[in-house]
């Protein structure tokens, strides 16, 4: 199949890639590069059939249709699959690019679906779950319509990812768009950017030099966190399925931030202590999924237990 993948050499992008590739598939990689890193994918660049792009979907959909033509994606060589990825994820990234935020899932994911329903394509979009906001349910079900601030310092992607569910179901019901919703949740392991901002990179660079790791609040706030690996399994699977969604992909085990330091600390074999700021606005105080319905239909839940997946991932951030 012929496969585009907007913010391919992001974290999840390129992992997502590299599952892909090992199918046989034909990967176009999409990228304007403004979080993702060219190191991430450097490793199938040699490969036949991977493609990498450097453009901001949200410029126009005729410029990015003649790129392809010249690609050679044309008349009966369609794309079949188009996983929308591209958006800043780090709460640091999208408060210092809140309107380039904003756009990359609003006028960029609208740009991706038209060019869906001229090759009549799939179209997977990566929604999250901020979309439940500061949550008064708790584990999270896709049934519930979260708690957002629609104008907090946040919103730029709380608020765009759900308006851009809505825009994915409108074209559904109106034209039968092709369309697949994922929420993801919490996600970590190698690949990660170094200077990302959230938790688990904070914490790993702290403990690989020993340095006091910085809690948020009384650590009490909890989060649930999935392996790479397992995520990008669940992310093709919900492609592949007869799903419309949304659907949650996440790990359910639900564990404290002062638990997961010291998760980290004793697997880094680390010396650091524990230090206690302010907890940011608008941040989170539970985040859980309720998978079930991701059980029930695509057969996936994570496997990868979390002090395997941070070894794996305190690996590469020492090696890298």
């Amino acid at each position: 199949m012929n496969i585009i993948i907007t913010g391919g050499a992001g974290f999840i992008g390129s992992h997502l890639c590299e599952f892909l590739l090992n199918k046989g598939d034909n990967i176009i990689c999409v990228d304007n590069l403004g979080s993702g890193d060219r190191k991430n994918i450097k490793e199938f660049e040699e490969k036949e059939n991977f493609v990498f792009i450097e453009f901001d979907i949200t410029k126009t959909l005729e410029e990015f249709e003649k790129i392809l033509e010249n690609k050679g994606f044309v008349g009966e060589n369609k794309i079949n699959q188009i996983y929308h990825l591209a958006s800043r994820a780090s709460p640091n990234d999208y408060q210092e690019f809140p309107v380039e935020t904003a756009l990359s899932n609003s006028l960029g994911l609208n740009n991706m679906i038209k060019l869906s329903m001229k090759h009549n394509a799939v179209i997977l979009f990566s929604s999250t779950s901020e979309a439940y906001g500061q949550p008064k349910v708790h584990p999270q079900p896709e049934t519930y319509w979260g708690n957002v601030n629609p104008v907090g310092i946040r919103s730029c992607y709380d608020e765009s990812k759900r308006f851009g569910e809505a825009l994915l179901m409108a074209y559904h019901r109106k034209f039968n768009a092709k369309v697949k919703i994922i929420r993801i949740f919490n996600t970590y392991g190698p690949k990660m950017r170094k200077d990302d901002g959230r938790v688990i990179p904070n914490f790993i660079q702290q403990a690989l030099n020993n340095n006091e790791i910085t809690i948020y609040g009384n650590g009490e706030q909890t989060r649930s966190f999935c392996y790479v690996t397992d995520l990008v399994e669940g992310i093709v699977k919900m492609m592949n399925s007869a799903e419309i969604g949304p659907k949650n992909l996440g790990n359910p085990r639900e564990m404290t931030i002062l638990e997961c330091a010291q998760k980290v600390i004793d697997a880094a074999d680390s010396n650091s202590k524990l230090i206690f700021n302010s907890l940011p606005e608008d941040d989170p105080t539970k985040r859980q999924p309720d998978i079930s319905s991701a059980r029930q239909f695509l057969d996936w839940e994570p496997k990868i237990e979390f002090e395997e997946g941070i070894k794996k991932t305190i690996e590469w951030f020492k090696e890298n």
